[in-house]
């Protein structure tokens, strides 16, 4: 058992970042705090995809020199789940940016950043 969770640790990993994001984002109203939450639930899904695009022994697959199919016992790793990653963590900084540009407008308008605050100005305004 105990060899069983050591070798999957990354994995481990990945599910308490998951639980800790989503609890934040569900559970909290402030929306700093939603955006923080996002940002570690996305950060726990760049671990899950590298953590599978790992091989062990793995090396680049770059074939320089030598004659396709003549490779002998050489395990290659696949370089396209990490590729996919750095587009997702240029992807996820501008998610987060604009995310951070609409929360200072939000508090400019409505003078604070909890979502029931919000709502309740919206509907005092409303009716």
């Amino acid at each position: 058992m105990t060899d069983f969770v050591l070798q999957h640790f990354n994995y481990w990993v990945v599910i308490f970042l998951m639980m800790i994001g989503m609890y934040t984002v569900i559970s909290r109203g402030h929306l700093l705090k939603k955006v923080i939450g996002l940002n570690i639930f996305q950060t726990s899904v760049f671990i899950l995809y590298i953590s599978i695009g790992y091989i062990e022994g793995g090396t680049v697959p770059i074939v320089a020199g030598q004659v396709v199919g003549n490779t002998g016992d050489v395990v290659y790793a696949n370089p396209l789940p990490h590729v996919l990653i750095l587009t997702a963590i240029v992807v996820g900084v501008s998610t987060t940016a604009l995310a951070l540009a609409l929360i200072i407008r939000i508090r400019d308008a409505y003078g604070t950043l909890e979502e029931n605050d919000i709502l309740k100005l919206d509907q005092d305004s409303d009716g």
